[in-house]
């Protein structure tokens, strides 16, 4: 934290904000670090000292730090019509512009937009969507919420509870709790800790048969919907088997289930496309989610891009449901779609989508060369999105002891070496902007690959580990 501590931003910090997802008491008692500018792939703290961000601010900077033109356009924006909302019959030119920009690059029929300033609300957008749309066929008991553990789709009360990272529950109350919950919960698919002996069909009919069971058990009719990540994310980046989605979103249509695919992650590039959905999992569901990197993390912005079928359900007269009444101060806020457009722009020009397809190999592979190492159990990912999971025993895939923070120790190695990491328990999370070059990768798998080497030997002087 050179040049930080005992100023007084770092002292007003401490005192007075309370941080997303902020660690008792470790947070209060270390303060916060701070960065001051970024560009390209890098960041700087106030002392000058330069970081490569190997997390993309958070899953978000796809087209990288100091874009003079995304600046631009959000000042020229914000000079000619700051804002204005977009309730009932009001719009903007940028709000327009970018619902028909995001409607020609999803797939199938999703043209219809809906703007929400992040992921969780717009997580909790669609499944209001997905509640009115049964309502307005006058079936109000189609409400429950199938989604899965270890997925996260946000921090609102509603898409909190959607998500299934079981640590993060804790402190709060959940609609996923108590004897008639809306919220229920699948098994995530993990390949790495799949049931020994299970072949990859095989554990892919089994994920299939329990979502099958539990459409039994509480009965289609009740069900509004089916929430999932096309690669889990904040989870640990969890990729499930070989044609589970296709086939979760058959069972979907057989049982008239809406299908909500969660691209807030995964969307504009993270894994080599626009939308994964399609290209990548053969299925065009009825809702996609995003945010994130549909303005790169320049400013908030989320979307919730649904089918015309839906619309034109909605849209007919009807005295059950006359007035969608949802919506955001700030939704279509014309500067972040400005914002947006311009993103998009540079990622088609500049073919981001395609130039992740063509170093995705290179990221893997240098990932991959840390399985020598004595304490990575896994290494997996797609495109721009990796984790690295770290275990006692290789053989056993046993876990370290919470209390070793195995995750966090490598975290901060990497960040004594200049390389930002997002350690989330046992693991450390990559999702660096688009814009990372085949050298930056080289040196990022060998900047990891000395803190590693490092937290080791540590773990061994502390008896803690004596692989």
């Amino acid at each position: 934290m050179s040049g930080q501590k005992g100023t007084g931003y770092f002292e007003d910090d401490r005192r007075h904000l309370l941080h997303p997802f902020a660690e008792f008491p470790g947070s209060l008692e270390d303060g916060s670090r701070f960065f001051a500018r970024g560009e390209g792939a890098w960041i700087y703290d106030p002392g000058g000292q330069r970081f490569l961000d190997g997390i993309g601010g958070l899953w978000c900077v796809n087209i990288g730090y100091g874009r003079e033109e995304m600046v631009r356009a959000i000042a020229d924006q914000a000079s000619a019509m700051p804002y204005y909302n977009t309730f009932t019959d009001m719009s903007s030119e940028p709000a327009a512009t970018l619902a028909a920009k995001l409607g020609s690059l999803a797939p199938g029929d999703l043209k219809r937009v809906f703007f929400t300033s992040g992921g969780s609300l717009s997580v909790d957008t669609a499944v209001r969507l997905a509640h009115y749309y049964y309502q307005a066929q006058g079936r109000p008991s189609k409400k429950l919420i199938l989604a899965r553990r270890d997925s996260y789709h946000g921090s609102t009360y509603l898409a909190a509870s959607i998500s299934g990272i079981a640590p993060n529950r804790a402190g709060f109350h959940h609609l996923a709790d108590g004897e008639s919950p809306l919220v229920h919960h699948l098994e995530c698919p993990n390949l790495y800790r799949a049931p020994a002996g299970l072949s990859e069909a095989g554990y892919l009919d089994s994920l299939i048969a329990e979502l099958e069971s539990r459409i039994a058990e509480l009965g289609a009719e009740n069900i509004a919907c089916f929430v999932a990540e096309p690669i889990i994310g904040a989870g640990g980046v969890l990729i499930a088997p070989r044609g589970y989605h296709r086939a979760a979103l058959e069972v979907c249509r057989q049982h008239d289930i809406l299908y909500i695919c969660d691209e807030v992650v995964t969307g504009f590039g993270r894994l080599g496309w626009m939308f994964c959905s399609e290209p990548l999992y053969d299925i065009c569901p009825d809702m996609i989610v995003c945010a994130k990197g549909i303005s790169s993390g320049y400013i908030p912005l989320g979307a919730v891009i649904f089918s015309e079928r839906i619309f034109e359900c909605i849209s007919k007269p009807n005295p059950r449901t006359s007035v969608f009444s949802h919506g955001f101060t700030y939704s279509g806020h014309p500067v972040a779609c400005a914002a947006g457009i311009k993103n998009i722009e540079i990622l088609e020009r500049e073919d981001l989508c395609g130039r992740v397809r063509t170093l995705a190999p290179r990221f893997k592979q240098a990932l991959a060369s840390l399985t020598s190492l004595g304490i990575v159990g896994d290494v997996r990912g797609e495109g721009f999105m990796h984790a690295i999971e770290f275990v006692a025993d290789k053989r056993g895939k046993q876990s370290f002891d919470s209390a070793v923070a195995i995750g966090k120790r490598v975290a901060e190695a990497a960040y004594d070496r200049g390389l930002i990491a997002r350690n989330v328990g046992d693991l450390i999370i990559l999702s660096p902007p688009l814009i990372l070059t085949g050298e930056q990768i080289d040196d990022l798998a060998q900047t990891l690959h000395a803190a590693i080497r490092t937290v080791m030997e540590d773990l061994r002087r502390e008896s803690l580990w004596s692989g």
